[in-house]
């Protein structure tokens, strides 16, 4: 059955910026500070790196209850038995992804006009990554798009929205208006020295907001 999920503080990976010695390391204290989701999103590595890290950063969020998500690879999600899978504009359809997933798996889609947030709803996305909300490093191929497009496309759809693009501590509490479900983090969580104090800052400004 698929998992009824919180996106509230939404994880996305990133060995290159984060402050621990191991990613198992990074993504437990993340989850201890509140986070909701984990995506596993590591560009440089093999297939079989990926595959293993994947293994072990699933022993961690199963033991939190925790669902975890894999970037793009479809192959990886599914011999790991990870919860789903978020995909790009540039990845494989969602229509396709559900097809080869199955019903009871998450899958995800960026959308940045509503057009295309339409488009992925209707194809069968359970959710939606909106953004570049407030401008990112970890990306270099992002379209910002405002406060106001946040809104229109969490209007303009039925399913939860999470933004992202340079979403942190000071600027998470400007994100409640527009109505959406939760935001998608990087380095405001991972590249801190106090993981944990940073996950929980953020929910706390999210949510008092």
């Amino acid at each position: 059955m698929k998992p009824d999920i919180d996106y509230t503080l939404y994880l996305c990976t990133d060995r290159q910026l984060m402050t621990t010695e191991t990613i198992e390391e990074s993504v437990e204290l993340a989850i201890q500070g509140g986070v909701t989701v984990v995506q596993l999103r590591e560009k440089e590595c093999t297939s079989r790196e990926f595959y293993e890290m994947a293994k072990a950063v699933k022993t961690i969020t199963d033991a939190y209850e925790v669902p975890l998500i894999i970037n793009d690879r479809i192959d990886i999600a599914l011999a790991v038995g990870a919860d789903g899978v978020h995909l790009g504009q540039k990845d494989i359809p969602v229509g396709v992804a559900r097809d080869l997933l199955g019903a009871d798996k998450i899958v995800g889609a960026t959308a940045n006009t509503v057009e295309l947030a339409k488009e992925a709803w209707h194809a069968g996305a359970d959710y939606l990554g909106a953004g570049d909300v407030f401008g990112t490093t970890t990306k270099s191929d992002t379209k910002h798009i405002t406060l106001d497009d946040l809104k229109a496309i969490r209007d303009a759809v039925e399913i939860p929205v999470v933004a992202i693009g340079g979403v942190n501590e000071e600027n998470i509490a400007l994100l409640k208006p527009t109505g959406v479900d939760g935001a998608a983090v990087i380095s405001a969580v991972v590249g801190q020295k106090d993981i944990t104090a940073a996950a929980e800052k953020l929910i706390s400004n999210f949510q008092e907001a």
